[in-house]
């Protein structure tokens, strides 16, 4: 009889929860025609686009869809931890961490005593760091000791868990101003290191003073990744020169800036300590990333994404290893010097205004191992000086005996394209793997 009266309460329990409906997540308020308001266009924007005959709502749309995609896809994902998160807490609790060794702060206290208030400052640095930022810093409010402990705990700072409370998504303009005040108060007050910051959700425009603050004080804490996203309109919103000046950074990722005036800079501009560079959808001019590369002593990896103006680079590093440029106007890329550089990865370019080829160069690179894609038709190829041509019997001088992997794009509908794939495999007779794309089909060949 037990038995069945649970199983009745069981289901009874179940049918009301089915009924009762669930919360919906918070949504942006309509406008009174009906459509949620803008998320990156401004008025003056809106009118623009209006008189010049497109839907200001179908560019807000198609602009927060490259936003998302940038934001997800493009930059580091942000870390749940810093690297001594990674030890599960019942193992730092079993230390002998606490005033009194008698005492195991993992056990209940039943006389009441305040078992928190006896671990070191280390082992609460510990708990803290495990908190999100806005938890953290409340703790500062229970005593003089824990804001002095917090205000000395390494952060992950991100901009996304400081959005108010109840904002939907996407992040729009009404939410910055809360945001600003809230970054720019732990930035003001937080005493110890900074490594992680992502600022992705604040509508820069209009704290460019504030930005350009924060960028100061983060150079003074020792910040290693930095992910700054503008979110745009107008779109050349200008990177601040401050950023130039934060020496620690070993990881930088920037999407939609205008790039600044490299000739502007100070001399003794540089990143000692910088691995990894990506750079998405920036407005920027030629030898913009050939200077920040010379600046780079030990750069490895550089990504470029979404360059829309024809994009020249020549290559000259000791230290790059990886090399990708993805949806981009390529017009030439020159690998010059770079005896460490090991893949060099050409995706989804787009041809410029006038049509012209993507110009490919392979100087000096004994370690580049694979490379694609090359579109035979489309990308003029040039290994030491000598241009790829069809029907070319390939010799020592056109031939990168390094690559073990090449990845093709071909029109074989196309006869002229056609002719040079011969030619183009001539020149990498130590190939391992060859990936050929012909319209939708994908083929492979080891």
């Amino acid at each position: 009889c037990l038995k069945k009266e649970k199983e009745k309460q069981i289901a009874d329990h179940s049918s009301a929860s089915l009924a009762t409906p669930k919360p919906s997540p918070p949504r942006r308020p309509a406008t009174m025609a009906g459509r949620p308001p803008f998320t990156n266009v401004d008025s003056a924007t809106e009118a623009d686009l209006r008189r010049r005959g497109l839907d200001p709502h179908e560019v807000d749309r198609s602009t927060e869809q490259r936003l998302t995609h940038i934001c997800t896809d493009l930059v580091p994902a942000l870390p749940a931890s810093d690297p001594r998160r990674h030890t599960p807490l019942h193992k730092i609790l079993s230390r002998r961490a606490v005033t009194d060794p008698a005492r195991n702060p993992a056990l209940p206290a039943p006389d009441g005593v305040d078992r928190l208030s006896l671990l070191r400052d280390a082992l609460l640095r510990e708990i803290l760091c495990r908190l999100p930022v806005k938890d953290g810093a409340r703790t500062s409010v229970l005593a003089s000791r824990w804001r002095r402990v917090w205000l000395s705990t390494p952060q992950v700072l991100a901009d996304a868990h400081l959005r108010p409370k109840g904002c939907g998504l996407p992040p729009t303009p009404a939410d910055s101003p809360a945001i600003v005040a809230a970054f720019s108060s732990i930035l003001e007050a937080h005493t110890g290191a900074i490594p992680t910051v992502h600022l992705t959700c604040t509508h820069t425009n209009a704290y460019q003073a504030q930005l350009a603050r924060w960028l100061h004080l983060l150079a003074t804490k020792g910040v290693q990744e930095l992910v700054l996203v503008n979110r745009p309109w107008p779109l050349d919103v200008p990177l601040p020169p401050a950023l130039f000046s934060i020496t620690t950074l070993a990881c930088l990722y920037i999407g939609l800036w205008k790039f600044p005036d490299v000739a502007r800079l100070p001399p003794g501009t540089s990143f000692p300590h910088l691995r990894e560079l990506g750079i998405c959808s920036v407005v920027m001019e030629d030898g913009d990333i050939d200077f920040v590369v010379a600046k780079s002593p030990i750069l490895e990896t550089l990504n470029i994404h979404g360059c829309n103006k024809g994009l020249r680079l020549r290559l000259v590093s000791q230290s790059l290893r990886c090399v990708q440029i993805c949806s981009s106007v390529l017009e030439d890329i020159a690998v010059v010097k770079a005896p460490r550089l090991e893949r060099l990865i050409l995706e989804g370019l787009r041809s410029n205004a006038g049509g012209l080829c993507t110009r490919v160069r392979i100087g000096d690179a004994p370690k580049l191992h694979a490379l694609g894609i090359l579109e035979p038709g489309n990308t003029m190829l040039e290994i030491r000086d000598t241009i790829v041509m069809a029907g070319m019997k390939a010799s020592s001088s056109t031939m990168a005996t390094s690559v073990k992997v090449l990845s093709l794009n071909v029109r074989f509908a196309n006869h002229t394209d056609a002719k040079m794939v011969p030619s183009f495999l001539g020149c990498f007779p130590n190939l391992e793997a060859l990936h050929i794309i012909v319209s939708s089909f994908h083929f492979m060949f080891c």
